[in-house]
């Protein structure tokens, strides 16, 4: 269900994209937001894991450099049946994660030192089984493809503004330009929104599977979430089209981009991770991974 939901909201997504194309043009107009589209998605396919990495000055790791981190990414990697993915650690005091990549076998699961800082072995291992579950789940490529249908839909609507009230043969005139300009943007936003919560549910439930342990998440994110709303992300608030690709919303109040929250609230992520360990006869307790 998740999967159909997804495929329709993507498909609202380039529908959108295209009408603005023929609002704009007309026929043309359309072809030509369709080649453009085709054109940002190719290049977002091949090249958003080091655009990404390279955004938050990420630097990969091994097992001589960080092997406690590999080891554990090795570990839930073997228990998620996934390629080993590369290891990145960000400079960033926020406690946060993120994974991106095109498909599973070119992947990469990225840490902040802040969340290094913050979490035992357990939290950390909860995390990453949810960053891995993105990864098997190729929400990776999906919400990379979305964030680019969105951010040019965006460009479309400005161009539409400055250039669609002159155009004679554009029945939507100065008025519907400016109409445009304005909704069109919200739209995207408000879909990729869905996408996105849609997807950080799914890969909750996933990891805590993976982990065998959802309430190692649960704590993880009740800690992080926490900390995260008190410790800003400068990189993140730079690059706002990447906030969703984080376990955690990297965000402040002070941009206009938070008003379409692209995760679903903690405490609703919590309680069903509490309910699924509850099924599972699960109580907090130490594990393995300690």
């Amino acid at each position: 269900m998740n999967l159909f939901r997804t495929g329709i909201l993507m498909a609202a997504l380039t529908g959108l994209f295209l009408a603005i194309g023929y609002l704009i043009g007309g026929p043309t107009g359309m072809v030509m937001a369709f080649l453009f589209a085709a054109g940002t998605n190719l290049f977002a396919y091949w090249n958003s894991d080091k655009m990404v990495l390279s955004m938050y000055g990420a630097r990969e790791v091994d097992e001589t450099t960080a092997p406690d981190l590999v080891h554990l990414v090795r570990m839930l990697t073997q228990n998620a049946q996934l390629p080993m993915p590369k290891v990145f650690i960000a400079e960033n005091p926020q406690p946060n994660a993120f994974a991106t990549g095109r498909n599973p076998e070119h992947a990469a699961v990225c840490c902040t030192t802040g969340i290094l800082e913050r979490l035992n072995q357990e939290e950390l291992a909860g995390v990453l089984a949810h960053e891995l579950s993105h990864v098997k789940n190729r929400d990776t490529l999906t919400m990379t493809i979305t964030a680019t249908m969105a951010g040019a839909i965006s460009m479309l609507a400005n161009m539409a503004f400055w250039f669609g009230g002159d155009r004679r043969n554009n029945q939507m005139g100065a008025v519907g330009a400016i109409l445009i300009m304005i909704l069109a943007p919200l739209a995207a936003a408000l879909v990729q929104m869905a996408i996105s919560r849609t997807r950080e549910f799914e890969a909750d439930r996933m990891g805590a599977t993976i982990s065998g342990r959802p309430l190692w998440l649960a704590s993880a994110l009740r800690r992080i979430s926490s900390a995260a709303d008190r410790v800003e992300n400068v990189d993140a608030e730079a690059h706002p089209a990447t906030a969703h690709m984080f376990i955690i919303n990297p965000l402040h109040g002070g941009n206009f981009s938070n008003l379409f929250a692209t995760h679903p609230s903690t405490e609703e992520r919590i309680a069903r991770l509490e309910a699924m360990a509850a099924q599972m006869g699960q109580a907090p307790e130490h594990g393995p991974w300690s």
